[in-house]
């Protein structure tokens, strides 16, 4: 029993380290991918239907600015997408544009995305390994002491 008590306690150790690497990356990328977006100096488009003239800094106003994009470029375009507009038209170099504008943001939105799920895999992975530890230090039978004794029993 105590040899399957110290597995558990070690395998408990290792997830513990391993969630608070997950959660310290997931948190570093989020304030990273926040800071370089910052750096940009974007700001929401003042029609944009939520967060107008706030600073690009985080995924909800990243994802804001995307759609004014989007919105922007239809409109100069006519309402047609850049696959839609023929291969001579002029508007097609700003519906590109626009386009890569776009996927640039949604970028960012997913990579803050990704951070908070790192972030939030990390403290439940610590939370199991604690989880594995404790249930390992509870399984350790007192030396001396035999399974049926009240004094050896889990509380």
């Amino acid at each position: 029993m105590a040899r399957t008590a110290g597995r558990s306690s070690a395998i408990g150790v290792i997830v513990m380290v391993v969630g608070v690497i997950f959660a310290v990356a997931g948190v570093a990328t989020y304030v990273i991918v926040s800071n370089e977006l910052a750096a940009e100096n974007i700001t929401v488009s003042e029609d944009a239907k939520y967060f107008a003239g706030q600073d690009v800094t985080g995924p909800f106003t990243a994802y804001s600015e995307a759609e004014t994009i989007s919105k922007h470029a239809l409109k100069a375009t006519g309402g047609k997408t850049y696959a839609e507009l023929d291969k001579d038209d002029p508007l097609r170099a700003t519906a590109m544009q626009a386009s890569f504008l776009r996927a640039s943001l949604f970028t960012s939105v997913v990579a803050f995305g990704v951070a908070a799920l790192a972030a939030v895999l990390g403290v439940m992975l610590f939370l199991i390994g604690w989880a594995l530890r404790s249930q390992a230090r509870a399984a350790v039978v007192p030396e001396g002491a035999h399974r049926g004794d009240s004094a050896a029993a889990p509380v």
